[in-house]
């Protein structure tokens, strides 16, 4: 689960609850259903207007994994990788087929069967490669569709105003509405504006951070993967692989077992 997503709309959403109460108010007074109507029902019809259903599923998917799918540790996935490798060299590519119960990420496991069932390198990549486009397209769709959200909120919230407004100027025969009148009105666009900045532009930026480093460590599986075909020694892999890694995370990047004296080159 990523908490800093969690953590981060739990202190916007307290943020604004301190803000109310320090200007004297209370957060009921900030409630209303019928800006609340307008504002997110219209910005999820909108949307349903605007994208086909199985996109809208897939916006929701996209979203939950980013939040609690936990992303494979790039460090990590080099020290399995790296294993195998001497793994393989040792006893041969079957040898890693009894390591696959415990490869609980797919794509590693799946590129980990095709070696072992000995599909060249070349389409071994194509498959690979394309899998990680893919992933790439399904964020840049969802980061979209949210950024299109972020967009209709506000506009909703200020449709949602002027309804207010057009409301309270009907009643300008009672005097003592109309302050009441103007902030109900006003709620509203606050509302779009809460959407917008809190829920849908920090969850596209998020799903675009994600499905970066997500296909970094794609690309960083395949490259293991492809080395572990070709055979290449533990400590050459390694040193391929520390590539996908910043400078300062190179050094906590070591391989827990290592080919011993004697084995083939």
């Amino acid at each position: 689960m990523d908490i800093a997503t969690v953590i981060g709309m739990v202190l916007n959403l307290a943020m604004v609850v301190v803000a109310i109460r320090l200007g004297h108010s209370t957060v009921a007074s900030f409630l209303d259903e019928h800006a609340a109507l307008v504002v997110v029902g219209g910005t999820i019809f909108s949307m349903i207007t605007s994208y086909r259903l199985p996109q809208l599923k897939g916006l929701a998917k996209v979203v939950l994994r980013t939040v609690f799918y936990p992303m494979p540790s790039a460090e990590k996935e080099i020290e399995r990788l790296v294993n195998y490798a001497a793994l393989a060299r040792r006893e041969g590519l079957l040898s890693i087929e009894e390591k696959l119960e415990e490869v609980t990420d797919e794509f590693a496991a799946r590129g980990l069967r095709m070696v072992i069932d000995g599909l060249p390198a070349e389409e071994i990549r194509k498959v690979l490669e394309n899998e990680i486009n893919y992933l790439l397209e399904r964020h840049a769709t969802g980061k979209k569709m949210l950024e299109r959200g972020s967009e209709m909120a506000p506009a909703f919230g200020m449709l949602a105003t002027l309804m207010g407004l057009v409301t309270m100027l009907r009643n300008m025969s009672d005097p003592s509405g109309i302050g009441t009148g103007m902030a109900l009105a006003l709620i509203a666009t606050f509302y779009g504006s809460f959407v917008a900045n809190v829920i849908c532009l920090p969850l596209s930026a998020k799903l675009g951070e994600h499905g970066k480093e997500e296909a970094m460590v794609r690309s960083l599986m395949m490259e293991g993967i492809l080395g572990i075909q070709a055979g290449d020694k533990p400590q050459l892999l390694e040193e391929k692989l520390k590539v996908f890694l910043a400078p300062h995370e190179r050094a906590h990047v070591g391989a827990k077992e290592r080919e011993p004296a004697g084995a083939k080159a």
